[in-house]
């Protein structure tokens, strides 16, 4: 299991996670290591291969919990909507971090082992960071259509140079997390 999505200004944090079948694609790594290009490539080949399934919480969330609960919630869906995929329960979900949703979110009820550097190591985390990152990246692209002065196709809600103007410029979208200091302090201005 892996996320998308914890830094940005704008739009939900996705999680997915992943059970790779025995015809995983080769030259699986982590997301951020990838060019936009090869992501491209082995996304399908995940989604044709494996089992996956995906977990979001959205910006009110985000803005209710903090991005550190939002992102274990998302977690705690992704696995519950692949356990519900699959019929069955893991024995163990790896997850890449320092730190796992048990004792976080009630919901949760898997052993788990947190791994730093995870998406780097596990192939499955590598899986799942892909599926992530390409299923937000997705959604930036078609928010970007509804708000087109911020720049999301391209900075997929990061607090860049462009979207921090626009966002003086402009003022909020409701996709904007107001518990982000960035955020908090053009509201404040």
């Amino acid at each position: 299991m892996d996320e998308a999505g914890r830094g940005p200004l704008a739009g939900p944090v996705v999680a997915a996670a992943c059970v790779l079948g025995p015809n995983a694609p080769a030259g699986l790594d982590d997301s951020k290591k990838l060019s936009a290009r090869r992501r491209a490539v082995l996304e399908p080949q995940i989604h044709d291969s494996s089992q996956w399934a995906l977990g979001l919480a959205a910006v009110d969330e985000i803005d209710a919990l903090n991005i550190f609960g939002a992102t274990m919630l998302a977690m705690t869906r992704a696995v519950t909507a692949l356990c519900d995929l699959l019929g069955a329960e893991p024995d163990q979900v790896l997850i890449d971090g320092n730190k796992t949703p048990l004792g976080r979110v009630p919901e949760w009820r898997w052993k788990a082992r947190a791994i730093v550097g995870g998406d780097g190591i596990e192939p499955c985390i590598s899986a799942a960071s892909i599926l992530a990152k390409e299923h937000r990246d997705r959604l930036m692209r078609a928010a970007a259509l509804d708000h087109p002065f911020f720049g999301w196709e391209r900075n997929m809600g990061y607090g860049t140079a462009e979207h921090l103007a626009a966002l003086r410029k402009h003022g909020l979208t409701p996709l904007h997390r107001r518990s982000f200091a960035p955020v908090v302090q053009l509201v404040l201005i």
